[in-house]
């Protein structure tokens, strides 16, 4: 996979985050996971942008780390709000295996760059 191509999927999966937030129901709970899994969906893709103009491999390593660690937490908030039903399960299980893919592409370039 081409680094461009893993922006775009990046990119996409913030947009997808941002779309599902505009039709999330207005309770306290949904409206807090919703804003976290924004900031945490978009921190992935830009902190993936900042991996790709990365000096060194150290640095470039590092916010890929960062990229993995944004991604686990936009997982694990999907798994939060389906097990709360507030999302549907068919537009929940599309995201979390976005995101679960997105999350071995990144394992495995952190993988490929320590070698």
């Amino acid at each position: 996979m081409a680094y461009q191509d893993l922006a775009d999927r990046l990119e996409n999966f913030a947009a997808e985050i941002i779309k599902l937030y505009e039709k999330m129901p207005h309770s306290y709970a949904a409206q807090y996971l919703a804003q976290q899994l924004i900031r945490s969906a978009c921190s992935s893709a830009l902190n993936y942008g900042e991996a790709l103009g990365a000096g060194t491999t150290k640095d470039r390593v590092n916010k890929l780390r960062i990229t993995l660690k944004e991604l686990r937490e936009s997982l694990r908030n999907l798994r939060i709000q389906s097990k709360a039903n507030l999302l549907t399960s068919e537009k929940s299980k599309t995201l979390q295996s976005e995101n679960d893919e997105l999350i071995r592409i990144v394992v495995t370039l952190i993988k490929n760059s320590n070698d």
